[in-house]
């Protein structure tokens, strides 16, 4: 047997130093995937219900499809985009002015980058040195939390609790985090608790974030997954544009997964900031995915069926759920249902916790969801499992039914 390379004792501290590549640990997702695996192969005869995927069941629409291929061979289109193109972020400002009626400078206050998750990667480069802080709620989207303690930061963790609403309690914060905060990312609509960012919340973040002379950075990738009323953007309340930035997407809401085109907008020195971090990190996306881009965001028809097909979907899934003891609603937003975790079996088998119940939904019948222990247990189901029609939507459920009846879950 071989020893380790002369460089295993090379490898940043960032990523696990001399130890990098012997952890035994397996990352959540990675269980779920070796679970979907086994159940597969012990159960080639029951189709697995899929309610763990986080991505969109449909490609990019017609028009935007018919844009890309028109604009995949131009020459003008061949070379590299570095900070972007002018007709995607006035595009970019047209829509942040039509749906949420903020205004936006297109050269100074808007910037693409590839995809939402780059952005976030690349937003605590900007302001963290080695013992910062930045304040993330959780259960979350953790790239913000890794990339900080990658500069020799800290993360400080604001749990999303149900007594609170699924609001971050930013009054519980320790004054000797406060003074040691540089950055807030919040996340809403909420990825994975559904809760939608309310005027009140927004006013609240914003004045937290003055007193406190922190920078907002609000993830809004689920910003057209919104319910119970219109869509919000945080730079509608007065002064978020000057504490912070908000961070969006093309995959959702116009089902532009793969394509990897978001933008981050705001405050124009810190999405200036952004781009000179971002020019000395890539060379920009595609010329003809952002060109594609300008047609999906002008036609707001597009998020519109995507909103309504997962509004519909949620409502069946959260009836077919509440006929077996589970205590679920309609989320505020978002395409997922974040429901309390059964605490176990009536009369037999106790839980520990919900990835313990995530392992026995896969295993015994063949249902994959996400569970998370962040905040107390819960179970996440996406709706965007594979059904091209409202017929196989029912199917679905008729047959998520029929395998949740063999189970007595107490809660």
């Amino acid at each position: 047997m071989m020893g380790d390379p002369y460089f295993q004792k090379l490898f940043a501290d960032r990523i696990g130093g001399v130890n990098y590549g012997k952890s035994v640990e397996i990352y959540k997702f990675e269980k779920i995937k070796r679970a979907k695996r086994k159940a597969l192969a012990d159960h080639p005869e029951r189709r697995l219900l899929d309610f763990g995927i986080g991505e969109n069941d449909e490609v990019a629409a017609d028009s935007v499809r018919a844009k890309m291929t028109e604009e995949l061979g131009k020459l003008e289109n061949r070379g590299y985009a570095d900070n972007g193109c002018l007709e995607f972020k006035e595009a970019v400002a047209r829509f942040m002015k039509r749906r949420f009626n903020v205004d936006l400078d297109p050269v100074t206050e808007i910037n693409h980058s590839i995809g939402s998750k780059p952005a976030l990667a690349m937003l605590p480069d900007v302001f963290i040195n080695p013992g910062d802080v930045t304040l993330m709620t959780t259960p979350g989207y953790p790239v913000a939390g890794t990339h900080t303690r990658y500069n020799g930061g800290e993360v400080y963790n604001l749990p999303l609790l149900s007594e609170n609403d699924f609001y971050p309690d930013l009054d519980s914060i320790p004054r000797d985090v406060l003074t040691r905060a540089k950055l807030l990312v919040i996340n809403y609509p909420n990825s994975p608790t559904g809760q939608l960012g309310s005027v009140a919340f927004f006013k609240k973040v914003v004045d937290f974030a003055k007193r406190n002379e922190i920078v907002v950075i609000q993830d809004a990738a689920h910003s057209m997954f919104s319910y119970r009323e219109r869509p919000m953007s945080f730079l509608e309340v007065e002064g978020a544009k000057d504490v912070g930035v908000e961070v969006h997407s093309m995959s959702k809401g116009w089902h532009m997964i793969g394509w990897r085109l978001g933008w981050v907008c705001g405050n124009e020195r810190i999405v200036r900031a952004f781009a000179d971090v971002k020019d000395n990190s890539d060379s920009g996306q595609f010329l003809a995915i952002q060109k594609a881009a300008v047609v999906a965001l002008d036609d707001d028809s597009i998020p519109d069926r995507a909103r309504s097909k997962y509004f519909r979907r949620l409502q069946k899934l959260v009836n077919t759920l509440n006929q077996f003891g589970f205590d679920c609603q309609v989320p505020g937003g978002t395409y997922f249902l974040y429901v309390k975790s059964p605490k176990g079996l009536k009369g037999g088998r106790r839980f520990e916790n919900a990835e313990e119940v995530g392992q026995f939904l896969i295993k015994e019948q063949s249902i994959c969801t996400v569970p998370w222990d962040n905040a107390g247990p819960f179970l996440r189901f996406s709706v965007t499992y594979l059904a091209d029609t409202e017929e196989k939507e029912d199917e679905l459920m008729a047959e998520l039914a029929s395998r949740l009846a063999k189970i007595s879950f107490e809660f």
